[in-house]
């Protein structure tokens, strides 16, 4: 696919877009190759969501970037090596988290240093299991440092695995 004039972005242009927010090699693991996606498009074409068949990936914001879906954000936890875009919390936040309620940094154990405002981030437990979704609030080095304040706006968080 070609980048078209209209604004519109095929799956090539969108790979790039992630690996520039997510470093390289997110774009392939959000949008792989050989997988059928659904790309939900604006009336004016502009991509403004893509699907698989597991749930939401990304939306695609009106800014160029990405906000992630859990599926997308289960995603990236597989290709991502750890600590990159993770918040990590333990037992005593878990619940809280997966029922979408914020993180707040006196429960964050370890935080990822490329983390910056406004980055998309993966909410893991010290296990490794992803929790949720979501933006974080402050920078890495402020999520470790500050005993107060909100770490990460959950967006979306994962059910228990039964």
């Amino acid at each position: 696919m070609s980048k078209s004039t209209d604004g519109s972005a095929g799956l090539p242009q969108l790979r790039t877009i992630a690996d520039y927010q997510f470093g390289a090699g997110a774009g392939t693991a959000l949008f792989p190759p050989a997988e059928s996606l659904t790309v939900k498009r604006t009336s004016s074409g502009r991509p403004q969501q893509i699907h698989a068949d597991d749930g939401r990936i990304v939306s695609f914001g009106i800014d160029g970037r990405f906000t992630l879906g859990l599926e997308g954000g289960r995603r990236l936890d597989d290709a991502l090596a750890e600590p990159a875009y993770r918040v990590v919390v333990d037992d005593e936040s878990e619940p809280f988290v997966r029922d979408e309620k914020n993180v707040f940094t006196k429960f964050v154990l370890a935080v990822g240093d490329e983390i910056r405002p406004g980055d998309e981030v993966l909410v893991v437990h010290e296990r490794g299991e992803l929790l949720a979704v979501g933006t974080a609030r402050l920078d890495a080095g402020a999520i470790r440092d500050f005993e107060t304040g909100m770490a990460v706006n959950v967006r979306e968080g994962a059910p228990a695995e039964t």
